[in-house]
């Protein structure tokens, strides 16, 4: 199939971010796992964002996540991250102590 250039203002839009949690208590990579899996979980089925542990994987009380997000219109993508990391921050046993994301855009394939 040949490649066609897509018209103006059409294409994919990606959002990539971070959450940094820290776990209050946690005194053991099991404990770690048994806080952070719901949180990941949770947001994975609720915005079908790919979401995976990126950083500070042997820090038992700090867990960095990254989640990214995809669709063809800006706002949605933007207003889905801004979704993703209100709901990060209503988990009881984590606390939310940072957040980013940055919205990319494709528009030629």
């Amino acid at each position: 199939m040949k490649n066609q250039r897509l018209p103006k203002g059409k294409g994919m839009v990606c959002a990539v971010g971070v959450l940094v949690f820290r776990i209050h208590g946690c005194r053991s990579l099991k404990e770690k796992r048994g806080a952070i899996r719901p949180v990941i979980s949770k947001l994975k089925n609720h915005f079908n964002a790919a979401i995976a542990e990126v950083a500070s994987q042997d820090i038992y009380q700090r867990a960095e996540i990254g989640f990214s997000l995809v669709g063809n219109e800006t706002g949605h993508v933007n207003a889905m991250a801004d979704s993703l990391m209100g709901m990060a921050d209503s988990f009881a046993g984590v606390e939310l102590v940072d957040s980013d994301f940055e919205i990319f855009h494709y528009s030629e394939f």
